[in-house]
């Protein structure tokens, strides 16, 4: 695999690795709520591109809309690269949290965003790591 989906890979897993932290830490705690939404938004943008690295070398697909999260996300669950609906709520809530001004979606979502959404970024993780070691 080039360098371009090595080094996107590697900054997910460092922003994954950064977000699983915040299953060990005081989810009452406004900074942490804050952190951790941080994280899911940068951990989520970085995901939707390397599949978009995938589905474009790997898959040779490239008659979509490479810079839409959405559309990057129907082409790699059209690949099997995720199984999931909840990766389109994923995108839905990343999109609304950029809005949230007072912290309240951030405060109801920082559940959802650790026992539902984490889990599938660790199993996305293990999917990309198979086209890490192509070639």
């Amino acid at each position: 695999m080039d360098s371009k989906y090595i080094n996107h890979y590697n900054s997910f897993c460092l922003s994954l690795a950064a977000l699983s932290k915040a299953t060990t830490r005081d989810l009452q705690d406004s900074f942490v709520i804050s952190g951790t939404v941080q994280k899911f938004t940068l951990t989520f943008d970085i995901s939707w591109k390397v599949m978009k690295d995938i589905v474009v070398k790997y898959y040779k697909i490239s008659d979509f809309a490479s810079g839409s999260p959405r559309e990057c996300l129907r082409t790699a669950a059209s690949v099997s690269l995720i199984s999931d609906d909840n990766w389109m709520n994923m995108l839905t809530l990343r999109n609304n949290l950029t809005h949230d001004y007072n912290g309240s979606l951030a405060e109801s979502s920082v559940h959802t965003i650790l026992d539902v959404y984490l889990p599938l970024f660790n199993a996305f993780k293990i999917k990309a790591a198979e086209f890490v070691n192509i070639e």
